[in-house]
């Protein structure tokens, strides 16, 4: 099994949450505001997911430095409110390009599965 190289980063472990969270956010270009991440999220990946769970994730890979945010218009739909939008930063890419080649290696380890190919 060949090494894994991790960015030596501090207090950069991707929970399994915030890979579901990052990956989704990375797919949806521009529209990725917390509303739009939870119902991609419910719908991918078929699980029922607390808006609230999707914010503690999105700040917590925004303070570790995988997403960055700004602010859109208000609307009068939403009574003035602005939308956060979030955008995956190139730390966060890295991040994910690396649990990406970490599971494609263990899942080659796997002898029942190793002539299986994603």
């Amino acid at each position: 099994m060949r090494n894994i190289e991790y960015p030596n980063m501090k207090g950069t472990y991707l929970g399994e949450f915030e890979e579901l969270i990052l990956l989704t956010v990375a797919s949806m270009a521009e529209d990725a505001y917390a509303v739009t991440i939870k119902d991609e999220v419910q719908i991918i990946a078929g699980r029922k997911v607390n808006i609230s769970a999707v914010h503690s994730a999105l700040y917590r890979l925004e303070r570790k430095g995988f997403l960055t945010s700004n602010f859109g218009g208000a609307t009068q739909k939403r009574g003035g409110k602005k939308k956060r939008y979030f955008h995956v930063t190139n730390a966060g890419y890295e991040v994910l390009r690396i649990a990406k080649d970490m599971k494609e290696q263990l899942w080659k380890n796997i002898p029942q599965l190793s002539i299986v190919t994603y």
